[in-house]
């Protein structure tokens, strides 16, 4: 199917729920449910990207009176995924339970490894990558959900600043501004954990 033939078909899709076919909506879930899946996962801890997901759904269902059309369905609801793991993290930072040195002993002997340049040749790439990825998740779950959110766009993801700016309803700017500033943050909690 075309994008064209995609966007017309979501577009009747939506016409008959709006117009009290509450049952339509499961169309659109069976159609994008693998993608939002896909852009929950990659955000949220495993054990809650379901329930992420799932509620992504609900919100594009009470919104969709508002969806203008003037983007893909499938866009316009990547963008509340986005939002919804950004609100997830944002809850989460406030009723922060953890400490900072909640880093585990392998977790902060790999960093301390990696840190120095003659160990880092010696470490196995898989594993590296690995973990790498579960230091990387703990300290972007230590800081602030926005800055967060702009560092997954714009330096995980590869959105560029205009796409980043679109999908957290913000100016270039800002996006600009706080992709340097969260940089530095994520950097110097790094730094204080390896100290």
């Amino acid at each position: 199917m075309t994008d064209e033939q995609l966007k017309a078909a979501d577009g009747d899709i939506i016409s008959q729920v709006l117009g009290g076919d509450h049952d339509a909506f499961g169309r659109l879930i069976d159609r994008y449910s693998e993608e939002i899946l896909r852009i929950v996962s990659r955000r949220i801890p495993a054990e809650d990207a379901g329930e992420v997901a799932h509620e992504v759904f609900i919100r594009a269902f009470r919104s969709l009176a508002g969806f203008r059309g003037e983007s893909p369905f499938g866009n316009w609801l990547a963008r509340i995924a986005v939002r919804s793991c950004h609100d997830y993290w944002r809850e989460r930072y406030r009723s922060k339970e953890s400490p900072m040195n909640t880093l585990e002993t392998e977790q902060k002997e790999w960093l301390d490894r990696f840190t120095s340049e003659t160990a880092k040749d010696s470490f196995d790439r898989e594993e590296s990558k690995k973990t790498a990825r579960e230091i990387l998740m703990w300290a972007l779950e230590k800081i602030d959900p926005d800055d967060r959110a702009v560092l997954e766009l714009v330096h995980l993801d590869g959105f560029s600043v205009s796409e980043a700016a679109l999908t957290l309803g913000w100016s270039k700017g800002k996006v600009k501004i706080r992709a340097f500033r969260s940089r530095n943050r994520l950097r110097k909690l790094l730094e204080k954990v390896i100290d």
